[in-house]
């Protein structure tokens, strides 16, 4: 076997048996030369210990550089028990070789109980900044690449505890590829893991307060020295105009909802305000009756505008345009879901008293996740308060949304557009907004999301969560660019 290519592997310790099953299995690869343990505790095997009370600080992710004297270090991080073989680590380094990455992942199988699932990742773009992109548990760095990363590192210099490894990812991504081998090359057992709503919302939970504080710190840090920083004190100014025949539009997508049709559009209609509004209802050719239940409102109450596109191709952005394009189209399109309802019959006027209050062209909410008898479930309330003035438009490319509801400035959107699709469309036009302008916060609870079978993010299959993320990665990378190049403009 040639020295040349045996490996490190580093191991992330949070399970003494976990980490001696996986021991066990790595003694048996010829092409292993040293297996390091980060743990704050000492472990039976005889293997070099790197003990820290914070496995992913800055620091323990220094001396884990460090110490590797190969020149490809393999990270296991996570909480299954890994199963590699020789073979595939010769194929890591082989394509991290033909690739000359920073570092390399694969597709993996997972094992639960006697059943093996396929779990596909996907390739890592310019714009896979958030904090939760998926590598896989077992991944592949240069450590050569690495060590030449480590001055550039803010959690070193910061002593950062929770962020080292996202801080090394961004900085190997700034000197080399990050690439993806579409195979499966281990195996993962999978023990018991949180449930996936509250995975979903980890971000905006308090109690993980001080790691998100980090996270923006790394990112922040990331977009500076790739030039698409956005300083907020380069905003435009917003300068409000009175071309409408109206102060507001509640916007209601819909296509198939009759049975929450009925609430959303009732909860708009008995908002209390001290002026004119209407509420837009684009039917997208609904079949199930929900277009006989907007008729029978809209013949009580003249402020419905209901709108049945003539293309059929619209997904929930295109929808958007219509109402936004329309000439009832108030001052203000604010966002209401077909699903969902207004907290009380005064979210309008605050989210339009927001508007004049900060000036801003884009108004985000808070809301309450509910079950569909509006008791409260977990995590509760999402109030986005990762969300600062100062650098809310650059953290929200690091995070996976920016709240609701969500309401525009006629005027802007109208330039700006939605995407025509049914996923992201709000994200995207997000980015543009904070990109540009002010954006407003309410931090109170203004909305209730309700939450039931087939409208959750919860059970989508891991085919179409992979593709909802490797869009939004699409758009984010997009928008880097636009930051970028505004950013060359504003030197020249």
């Amino acid at each position: 076997m040639d020295v040349n290519n045996k490996i490190t592997t580093a191991i992330f310790s949070y399970d003494n048996h976990i980490t001696e099953r996986i021991i066990s299995n790595l003694r048996e690869i010829e092409l292993i030369k040293e297996i390091i343990i980060i743990s704050n505790v000492e472990i039976s095997d005889k293997t070099s210990l790197v003990k820290s009370a914070f496995p992913l600080s800055g620091d323990t992710i220094k001396r884990v550089i460090e110490k590797t004297s190969t020149q490809y270090l393999m990270l296991i991080v996570g909480n299954g028990i890994i199963e590699s073989t020789g073979k595939g680590i010769e194929k890591f380094i082989s394509e991290a070789k033909n690739f000359n990455a920073g570092l390399v992942y694969s597709d993996n199988t997972e094992k639960k109980g006697d059943k093996t699932f396929s779990h596909p990742l996907i390739n890592y773009q310019t714009g896979s900044i958030r904090d939760d992109f998926e590598f896989g548990q077992c991944y592949f760095i240069n450590a050569d690449t690495a060590k030449k990363c480590l001055p550039d590192l803010i959690s070193i210099k910061n002593n950062l505890h929770y962020s080292g490894l996202y801080d090394l990812r961004l900085a190997i991504s700034r000197k080399s590829t990050l690439k993806r081998i579409p195979e499966h090359l281990y195996m993962v057992h999978i023990r018991e893991e949180s449930s996936e709503p509250e995975k979903m919302f980890d971000y905006v939970n308090p109690k993980n307060r001080q790691v998100q504080v980090e996270m923006e710190r790394v990112a922040t840090h990331h977009l500076k020295e790739i030039d698409a920083y956005i300083n907020s004190s380069n905003k435009k100014s917003t300068i409000f105009n009175n071309n409408f025949t109206c102060e507001a539009s509640v916007v209601i997508p819909v296509k198939n909802r009759v049975n929450t049709i009925g609430d959303a559009m009732r909860s708009a209609l008995t908002q209390k305000t001290h002026f004119s509004f209407n509420v837009i209802v684009i039917d997208n050719h609904s079949t199930d009756g929900t277009t006989e239940k907007i008729n029978s409102i809209s013949a009580e109450d003249k402020r419905v505008v209901h709108i049945i596109p003539q293309r059929n191709d619209l997904g929930i952005g295109g929808c958007w345009n219509e109402a936004i394009s329309h000439s009832a189209c108030g001052k203000f399109a604010v966002q209401l879901d077909s699903d969902d309802l207004y907290s009380d019959e005064k979210t309008l006027q605050k989210i339009v008293d927001k508007f004049y209050e900060d000036k801003c062209a884009m108004v985000i909410g808070s809301y309450k996740l509910t079950d569909f008898k509006l008791n409260e479930i977990p995590p509760g309330i999402i109030d986005h308060r990762e969300w600062t003035d100062e650098n809310g438009q650059n953290n929200a490319l690091r995070i996976n949304g920016l709240g609701a509801p969500r309401a525009y400035y006629t005027s802007i959107i109208r330039e700006v557009k939605f995407p025509n699709v049914s996923y992201g469309e709000d994200y995207a036009v997000g980015l543009a907004f904070s990109r540009q302008y002010k954006v407003g916060r309410i931090y109170e609870p203004v909305y209730l999301c309700r939450r039931w079978e087939g409208n959750t993010d919860v059970s989508l299959s891991i085919e179409k969560r992979n593709a909802n993320n490797f869009y939004k990665d699409s758009l984010r990378t997009e928008e880097i660019k636009l930051r970028q190049e505004a950013n060359r403009t504003k030197k020249q």
